[in-house]
């Protein structure tokens, strides 16, 4: 019982850090008069996406040899799978419940230049990193395709940062104030600088107890480590962060909801597994690959519809919580 009270410990830790780091990137963005669509599409997707990067590298790094790798690459194979699927759904579910507020229910506001971007850029980029799993583990072919995955995700933030969006509309992100001067309508950047570094330092405390206890939990359990720490991490430490995007969604902002969620997915696709690629053998078993295959079975529902109909609609998201919910129920049943 110690053991789940100090691992739900663990996570609370975490979800305030990246609460903290996410809020004081937004001000660092602000500070640095970028756009709110930079800002909201780069700045607060890494923010919202860090500690899935920081679990897996905690794990490889201190946990032990075969559970730490099977809990990082956990990590970092749930992390699209869950945006791609139960976020998907959550934001699919709120724009249902916020259709009395839209006369042009059932599409949604989103652009769709962005979203079939966004979506590009992660299928290719994902695929790319699944398909390393299948070319055999020599270093030069490995980190290869590492440097390919983090340069064309540097030029996605370029682009992004640039404006290269295409034609959208302006949506301006509620910014809450900085949380380490909440009177202040300007912080100071050494304010914002101390609590990013000191939010990074919560992040990597939180993520050192998590990966202690999903080794000791997943044993007792007789569950894969690698199984534990794709449903838990990232419910943990990304869906909450995702709630902004319901909020997002009850003002008429989809394309800052939807935008929210699919660039953090290719920050996953691409940074993530970059790191997952070089710090461990990166061979993907049959669980990891059906998560995968449903990932891209979600999210190309979504691409088909926005690239043919030009146009995205709540019941289309709703699809990837049944697949979700489907992979857990085989879970629970002990089918994987």
């Amino acid at each position: 019982m110690i053991n789940w009270l100090l691992l739900l410990v663990a996570l609370g830790i975490i979800l305030l850090g990246a609460t903290v780091f996410t809020n004081g990137l937004e001000w660092f963005g602000k500070k640095m008069n970028l756009s709110d669509g930079a800002v909201g599409s780069i700045f607060a997707a890494i923010g919202t996406a860090l500690p899935e990067t920081l679990v897996p590298i905690i794990a490889i790094l201190f946990g032990s040899k075969a559970a730490g790798h099977q809990i990082g690459v956990g990590a970092i194979i749930g992390a699209p799978f869950m945006l791609g699927t139960l976020a998907f759904c959550i934001s699919g579910i709120a724009v249902m419940v916020n259709r009395s507020k839209r006369d042009d229910y059932p599409v949604m506001r989103v652009d769709t230049i962005v979203m079939r971007r966004d979506m590009e850029y992660f299928m290719a980029l994902y695929a790319l990193a699944i398909a390393a799993s299948f070319l055999g583990g020599h270093p030069v072919i490995k980190t290869f395709i590492a440097l390919a995955l983090l340069l064309v995700y540097g030029g996605y933030v370029l682009r992004t940062l640039r404006g290269g969006n295409g034609n959208h509309e302006v949506e301006e992100a509620d910014l809450d104030p900085c949380y380490f001067a909440p009177k202040s309508h300007d912080p100071h950047m050494s304010i914002i600088t101390f609590q990013v570094l000191g939010s990074l330092l919560l992040i990597v405390w939180g993520s050192y107890i998590f990966v202690e206890k999903v080794q000791v939990i997943s044993g007792q359990m007789g569950i894969s480590p690698f199984v534990l720490a794709m449903i838990i991490a990232p419910i943990a430490t990304e869906l909450p962060e995702k709630f902004n995007s319901v909020i997002w969604i009850s003002k008429g902002k989809d394309t800052l909801a939807i935008g929210n969620i699919t660039g953090a997915m290719v920050f996953q696709g691409a940074v993530i597994t970059a790191i997952g690629i070089l710090m461990t053998e990166w061979r993907l078993e049959a669980t990891a690959l059906t998560t995968v295959g449903i990932t891209f079975a979600s999210v190309g529902m979504a691409y088909c519809q926005i690239r043919w109909k030009r146009h995205l609609t709540p019941g289309t998201l709703l699809v990837g919580g049944i697949f979700y919910l489907a992979f857990i129920g085989f879970v629970v049943v002990g089918k994987i």
